[in-house]
């Protein structure tokens, strides 16, 4: 019987700085996520907020369209940490929702964002 935490428990991590984090987890999925799709997806409270304002969470004005992997590192046993090239640093990416992610074939975003608590607006 196969331990279903295997498959969100990484059992290799591959940065390539400028191009992907790639993660293998215990069942053999090997996920990739490219560093663009991760940055813009950033699962901090900063980037939700501008995401639920119908705003992108990255590039933001006057920042660089350019990123890379500054840093990562882990985040106890449930996640990974990024330092961005353009100074951020605040998400942590979560091994089950980044297998989540990935299992929807990166559709959606990153996390679920709230529904716009506004009412439609009368017709």
């Amino acid at each position: 019987m196969t331990d279903p935490a295997a498959a969100t428990t990484p059992t290799d991590i591959d940065v390539v700085r400028d191009r992907h984090v790639r993660i293998t987890f215990g069942d053999g999925v090997v996920a990739a996520f490219g560093v663009h799709a991760l940055r813009a997806a950033c699962p901090c409270a900063s980037c939700r907020g501008w995401r639920e304002r119908g705003e992108v969470a990255w590039p933001r004005p006057g920042m660089p369209d350019v990123i890379a992997v500054a840093h990562a590192s882990l985040t106890g046993a449930w996640g990974l940490s990024i330092d961005w090239s353009d100074g951020h640093s605040t998400g942590i990416y979560a091994w089950t929702v980044l297998r989540d992610w990935w299992d929807r074939g990166l559709a959606g975003g990153l996390v679920d964002e709230p529904a716009d608590p506004r009412p439609d607006p009368p017709r």
